[in-house]
């Protein structure tokens, strides 16, 4: 169901963009529409690991790297199925992880420090299983292409005033509903496939780790600690918010139309359903005060 919905949405985003191209310039414009949009994105695609890197000023953590981490994340990649991603860390203190790439031959995995110093292995091992989970389901490119549509068609919602054909067909008013309208409808499809995959990526991440309760309690960690700590590189880049494991600009309390991530404790929640006995509460994995990744 899960990617009957993703793929249900990704037509009604390329559906708006051919739309909003028709009603600016008329079938010439809905062509040329739909060629721009394939160049963005063919851009976009290939370079998206790169871009998202560097604007969080991750860095590679070297092959026998002291704290293991490359070798978690090949351990974890092979129970997937799937090759070893890039591993790198961010010199941020709030916990978090992402992951980007075009593809899973090119795609990398990104810890913040505050992440390493918070977990414990397990909720560590459990992040990262959910973010190769998104890289083998090719939840990356999905989010890549979306986020390319949706500046896109903010882009042409735009220039529509400066488009006759649009005002011949649709008026003063309805040019200027457009431009209000179409970036609001394309940044409600975008963020209704991030949750979609967000799902998704739980339920898998759980299964590659084997302990659904793992991820529940990592999830519930970096939940607090994102609502107290600002992550500053995500604040001026407020885009790559969706690629997060959880929101890190703000939290939100419930699923809405404007959430890019679904509520944290519906996600716990479902988490908790995938174990044996889901009626009993699900205990969170001992730790013994500091992180081993601190």
């Amino acid at each position: 169901m899960g990617y009957f919905k993703t793929a249900l949405l990704m037509a009604a985003m390329t559906a708006l963009f051919m739309g909003i191209g028709y009603l600016l310039g008329g079938g010439g414009g809905m062509v040329i529409a739909l060629i721009v949009a394939g160049g963005m994105n063919a851009y976009t695609w290939w370079n998206s690991d790169k871009m998202v890197l560097r604007m969080h000023n991750a860095r590679l953590v070297a092959p026998r790297d002291q704290l293991g981490l490359n070798d978690m994340v090949a351990s974890l990649a092979r129970n997937a199925g799937m090759p070893v991603p890039a591993v790198y860390v961010i010199d941020e203190a709030q916990p978090n992880a992402f992951a980007t790439g075009r593809n899973p031959q090119n795609a990398a995995v990104a810890v913040t420090q505050g992440l390493l110093n918070s977990l414990s292995r397990e909720e560590l091992a459990a992040v990262i299983a959910h973010e190769l989970a998104h890289i083998r389901n090719h939840d990356t490119a999905i989010m890549t292409v979306t986020a390319t549509f949706a500046g896109a068609i903010s882009m042409l919602a735009n220039f529509a005033l400066f488009f006759g054909g649009s005002r011949e067909r649709m008026g003063l008013v309805g040019t200027l509903a457009l431009m209000l309208l179409a970036p609001l409808a394309a940044a409600l499809v975008q963020m209704a496939i991030s949750r979609t995959r967000e799902y998704a990526a739980d339920r898998a991440g759980a299964e590659i780790c084997g302990n659904p309760q793992w991820l529940a309690s990592a999830l519930r960690r970096i939940h607090n600690g994102a609502a107290r700590v600002d992550n500053e590189a995500a604040e001026r880049n407020p885009a790559t918010a969706h690629m997060f494991i959880i929101n890190p600009l703000h939290g939100r309390r419930m699923d809405n139309l404007f959430a890019t991530h679904p509520s944290t404790e519906n996600r716990i929640a479902a988490l908790n359903a995938m174990m044996p006995g889901a009626a009993a509460p699900a205990r969170q994995p001992s730790r013994g005060g500091q992180g081993p990744w601190g």
